[in-house]
């Protein structure tokens, strides 16, 4: 008889996300476990209390989540995951704090619907923020030439780097997007644009995209009005206006949970995985092509 499946939620916030909690249940774990305000210090005693009560054949029904609001500090608690495991005496790991790998992913396979990705010249906006970092991380690893936008070209170029050192062969350059003037030329020639940006902030103007003669897809991921992407909706799911194919966040939200529920019920298949921003991506393609 097979163990129950056990989600242990390590959250980096005062209060374990919710959110997370429920759709983890959703997905059909037995068992949720949550732990909120979690330090990496802390990390080695959890994983271990996670994978030393069960043997080596039983630990593929051991799964860590891992959230929070704070992606950067999500990233440091995945590593001290990672950390931990040696030999068999491993559990599988996911991280999506923020939502950000599953936002992402989403998003990408949106543009994907459309697009040739490997013959595309892609803009993101707000490039440097977790979302738009994992946006452009997906695309340039599709082949896309991508467009790192900032309203600071040193962030950008940082991000560049990044992706450099993480995409092989990766096209990537990076853009200042500090005025209208810098955007609309950042704009330019692109087929695909994704706005990552911070809610309540419009980065593209009905204009801008109206001069944008090579835009295709809009793929605006902000759901607080205004809206990042002008004269969009948030429920544009390849909503056609002007020649253009438009996203809206809850028009990519279906597919994000999608993803969310497949990306956790993955977890429960081995032991030995750990899902990032390209392993989440993958379980996305899985989930299109079946």
């Amino acid at each position: 008889m097979s163990k129950p499946k056990i989600l242990v939620q390590i959250d980096s916030d005062e209060h374990a996300s919710l959110f997370d909690a429920v759709v983890g249940i959703d997905s059909g774990v037995d068992h949720l476990i949550p732990y909120a305000s979690v330090q990496v210090a802390q990390v080695q005693n959890l994983v271990h209390g996670a994978m030393f009560t069960r043997g080596p054949a039983d630990l593929r029904n051991t799964a860590i989540f891992v959230g929070g609001s704070n992606v950067a500090t999500g990233e440091r608690l995945l590593e001290a995951v990672s950390s931990c495991f040696f030999g068999p005496m491993r559990v599988s790991v996911m991280l999506d704090a923020n939502g950000a790998n599953t936002t992402a992913a989403a998003a990408v396979l949106a543009a994907a619907r459309h697009l040739d990705l490997a013959a595309t010249e892609a803009l993101v906006l707000a490039a440097t923020g977790p979302v738009g970092q994992r946006a452009a991380r997906l695309l340039a690893g599709c082949g896309a030439r991508v467009r790192v936008a900032s309203r600071s070209l040193p962030k950008a170029e940082a991000v560049c780097q990044r992706l450099s050192e993480q995409v092989d062969n990766a096209q990537v350059t990076p853009c200042a997007s500090d005025s209208p003037e810098s955007t609309a030329a950042a704009l330019q020639d692109v087929q695909l644009v994704i706005a990552a940006g911070a809610a309540g902030i419009e980065l593209l103007s009905p204009d801008m995209l109206r001069d944008a003669s090579a835009l295709r897809v809009a793929i605006d991921l902000n759901a607080v009005p205004p809206l990042g992407i002008g004269g969009a909706d948030v429920m544009d799911t390849a909503k056609e206006r002007n020649g253009v194919l438009h996203y809206g966040a809850i028009g990519v939200g279906g597919t994000k949970m999608k993803i969310h529920k497949a990306a956790v019920r993955k977890l429960f298949t081995a032991n030995d995985l750990v899902l990032d921003a390209e392993e989440v991506f993958q379980v996305g393609r899985e989930l299109e092509q079946a």
